[in-house]
């Protein structure tokens, strides 16, 4: 006996409920894609996403097809630039980060500098804005970027103002290579005490680094404003004063102190 046939109402929840767990399948690689610490093959994106290897195929086919996911000459899997982009666009809509992006741009406009923004992600600091100066051709950071924790400013600026346990937990999800000596308490008082925190020939030789905390309206660290330049150049300039003050301005202007 053939099972009855469900009426119109019956078939549209099923196929309903069918593409809600297409949707939250897909978002279940997506978000697999973006724990990840760089491109993964189709075995192990089926190993961790707990699924065969053909549904795993099948879906992170129609990510790439929409953008969402890229695959490289060796088969390997990553986040798309659609991924990007959407991300990009919901970090326009934290107020903070916009106003310290508009003050790094002003400051690359008059300084010998590359000047950008950082926030915290759970991989650690990570560039959202960066501005490339007519007077500064060199750069060694680019956006998406994901920082060292202890051998760059940024890094050191948000272990001065964020909990321990956020700090472990992004140095657990770092690569070994990123990972040095974790800075003293001593020195992590020192960068608030001053606001700012500097390391000079780390990233290349005869450049240093330089970054200070944006707060928001609650008086939580929101962002970190950075720039990259020649220390001699620095000095001339001010470097350090200058985005002190637009770290400063930055706060104010976002309600925080």
């Amino acid at each position: 006996m053939k099972a009855p046939r469900q009426g119109k109402a019956g078939d549209f929840a099923a196929k309903r409920s069918a593409t809600i767990q297409s949707v939250a399948m897909a978002f279940r690689f997506l978000d697999l894609l973006s724990e990840a610490e760089g491109p993964l093959v189709l075995g192990e994106i089926a190993r961790r996403g707990r699924t065969g290897a053909s549904t795993a195929h099948r879906y992170m086919r129609s990510l790439v097809q929409e953008g969402l996911a890229a695959q490289d000459e060796l088969g390997r899997y990553d986040l798309g630039p659609a991924a990007l982009r959407i991300g990009v666009r919901a970090l326009r809509r934290i107020e903070p980060v916009e106003i310290a992006a508009r003050s790094m741009q002003i400051m690359a406009a008059g300084h010998a500098a590359s000047c950008g923004v950082a926030i915290w992600t759970e991989r650690g600091p990570t560039i959202v804005r960066w501005y490339r100066s007519a007077g500064f051709t060199i750069s060694t950071v680019t956006l998406g970027d994901v920082l060292p924790l202890d051998s760059t400013a940024c890094g050191l600026v948000f272990q001065a103002y964020l909990p321990a346990d956020m700090i472990a937990s992004a140095r657990r999800r770092q690569p070994a290579a990123f990972r040095g000596s974790a800075p003293r308490s001593d020195e992590l008082v020192a960068i608030r005490e001053a606001g700012i925190a500097e390391l000079d020939e780390r990233l290349f030789r005869q450049l240093t680094g330089k970054a200070a905390p944006v707060f928001n309206a609650l008086g939580e660290i929101a962002c970190v404003v950075a720039t990259v330049s020649h220390v001699e150049v620095a000095e001339k300039e001010g470097h350090r004063a200058a985005l002190c003050e637009a770290a400063r301005r930055s706060s104010r202007e976002a309600g925080g102190p």
